[in-house]
């Protein structure tokens, strides 16, 4: 090792979904809404003056913030926006955990919260799931620095009720819980109301799956305002140009176009729940998945082998291959043609292994 690099700080970095090169395949990996996102996107970047690209945005994204506020009811200065979920739940680990006590979170969730964790030098401990892949809201009623729950869970799909988070939350007033709501949107219920109720709670969200923003990167957090008052300080001691000005035109109008986001999620719940329904047929076991995803396995069937040879025929699915979920795979709800090729390849496999 050459000198300078013992100066290097060293984390085992988070594993991004694979994004294949190949247009023509069928990419149900990585949880992204099958459907464009609204029309009033495209209208923004038809309208957009190129202007305004020379100039530094508003540190502040108020136009953005201001849409999100709205859409929510809530007051402006309970926002925060940035580059994505990961950028704002990042800032949170750096902002809110910096204590002595462990952060608590679930030993089967999304896996960049130990990153998190190891890249801040965050002390953390991991509480296991019970046997239906469901938080023990036991386990997180002990002395902690921070508490962070994904809801639904991440890569499991299942949820956790708000009156269980509201136990979470009331029993831990002198440290911060983090609800991550990357997938509320798909049919379960958001923990936001009790953000009035509760200082120390922050609900995060995100454009990338019910809003079909992936490729934009916007996510924000809601809370008190001291809560945000917080995450901006440490925003603006980084960087405070986190959103360019066409995410902040892009998000606040989408934003604004309810209709059309109430009806792509109810298209992708639709086929979520038949697809339940078939891969059941097909004697797969899952949970009640209230998200863009489903979270299955099958007594009999190797996952690693399933996910290998759909691969290899151009069908993208999830594979994790870590203890207590290595039989399962984590595949995103498309467009129901998109599915149904996915069904039929599924059908043709299990009957050429005669299960």
């Amino acid at each position: 090792m050459r000198a300078w690099e013992a100066n290097f700080r060293k984390v085992e970095p988070y594993t991004p979904g694979e994004q294949p090169k190949n247009p023509r395949v069928i990419k149900l990996n990585t949880n992204e809404n099958p459907y464009p996102p609204s029309p009033a996107a495209a209208e923004v970047l038809r309208s957009m003056d190129p202007a305004l690209l020379r100039k530094y945005p508003d540190p502040d994204s108020s136009l953005l913030r201001d849409a999100i506020a709205e859409y929510y009811g809530i007051c402006p200065d309970r926002v925060f926006v940035g580059v994505g979920s990961d950028d704002v739940l990042g800032m949170a680990f750096l902002t809110f955990f910096n204590g002595p006590k462990p952060v608590l979170f679930p030993n089967i969730t999304y896996s960049f919260y130990d990153v998190w964790a190891d890249l801040f030098r965050v002390p953390y401990e991991t509480q296991p799931l019970d046997k239906d892949f469901r938080i023990v809201p036991e386990d997180y009623m002990k002395p902690n620095g921070g508490i962070v729950i994904a809801n639904p869970n991440a890569p499991t799909g299942v949820e956790l009720s708000r009156d269980l988070i509201e136990e979470i939350v009331k029993a831990n007033q002198e440290s911060v819980v983090i609800v991550d709501e990357a997938y509320v949107d798909f049919g379960a219920r958001s923990a936001l109301p009790l953000t009035e109720k509760y200082e120390n709670l922050l609900v995060v969200q995100t454009f990338s799956k019910s809003r079909a923003f992936a490729g934009v990167r916007i996510g924000f957090a809601m809370g008190h305002p001291s809560l945000i008052n917080a995450l901006n300080c440490v925003k603006n001691s980084y960087n405070s140009y986190t959103m360019t000005t066409p995410s902040i035109l892009l998000g606040a109008a989408v934003m604004k176009d309810r209709a059309y986001f109430e009806e792509s999620t109810a298209k992708v719940i639709a086929t979520r729940e038949r697809v339940k329904k078939e891969l059941s047929a097909l004697g797969f076991t899952f949970g009640d998945s209230k998200s863009n995803f489903i979270f299955a396995k099958r007594e009999g069937t190797d996952a690693k082998k399933l996910f290998e040879a759909m691969r290899a025929d151009g069908i993208f699915v999830r594979y994790f291959n870590k203890p207590l979920i290595r039989d399962y795979l984590r595949i995103s709800i498309g467009t129901d043609e998109e599915m149904d090729t996915f069904l039929g390849y599924v059908k043709q496999y299990l009957a050429k292994q005669g299960s």
